[in-house]
């Protein structure tokens, strides 16, 4: 057997300590390997349905609150409670007395009713409580997760997963790219699909287009908590389905 197929022989010329880090090395590298690979709980997909027309209305016709949207919320005569409040990617508005509040997909008029039953049960009597939208993220993307600058950038129609992600900044370093999942409201339901961005930059995979309203998640270490709270409070119906 020659040196160069027996890795062992080589390390046995070498002193202790040298060999033991050698070793080591060896393995880590083989244990991040394994880390930065395809998995996760939502499905691949190859080519995926586009998403609902925008709704870009008039509050009287129905605007459905969104991700990322900015609400001012006035409450009458309690101006502590009043002021703007922004959607979180998990719909969430945080208000003070009260906290955590569910908005995404209510209109003004349902979250109004909402914010006026919660303070009504124990903190005002009669509240008189107003709510409009004063930024809407529908003609946004929005992109989190393993990137280096996290945020929601507007765009005009479709751009490709792989321009979002560079509107971003682009994937961080401890990002997985073999994970990277669209969420996306299809038919009224929201839906996911992941995507394996290596396979797309070495164009084994078609770069799929990402429209306004997607939420665009990078997998990396510290965002699978993320990941979890968004697939917990925006149930995923179904995922992307061909078209």
């Amino acid at each position: 057997m020659s040196e160069e197929s027996d890795p062992a022989g080589r390390l046995a010329g070498l002193p202790r300590r040298a060999a033991l880090c050698a070793l080591m090395v060896a393995a880590l590298v083989a244990v991040a390997g394994c880390a930065d690979t395809r998995g996760g709980p939502i499905p691949y997909a190859g080519a995926l349905s586009a998403p609902d027309a925008p709704t870009i209305a008039p509050l009287e016709s129905g605007y459905k609150i969104a991700p990322l949207d900015t609400l001012t919320i006035k409450v009458f005569k309690m101006p502590d409670l009043s002021g703007d409040f922004d959607v979180d990617l998990t719909g969430q508005i945080s208000m003070p007395l009260i906290g955590e509040v569910s908005a995404v997909e209510l209109t003004t008029a349902e979250l109004d009713k909402r914010l006026t039953e919660k303070l009504g049960e124990r903190y005002l009597q009669n509240p008189d409580v107003s709510v409009g939208v004063k930024a809407s993220t529908r003609q946004s993307v929005t992109v989190d997760g393993a990137v280096n600058k996290s945020g929601s950038y507007p765009i005009g129609g479709s751009v490709t997963l792989m321009q979002a992600i560079a509107l971003a900044g682009g994937s961080s370093p401890e990002a997985n790219a073999h994970r990277v999942a669209i969420f996306r409201t299809i038919q009224g339901k929201r839906q996911a699909a992941a995507f394996d961005l290596v396979d797309v930059r070495r164009g084994k995979a078609e770069d799929p287009p990402v429209f306004p309203g997607d939420i665009v998640i990078v997998d990396g270490s510290s965002n699978k908590a993320l990941q979890k709270q968004i697939m917990n409070n925006l149930p995923i119906l179904s995922i992307f389905r061909p078209f």
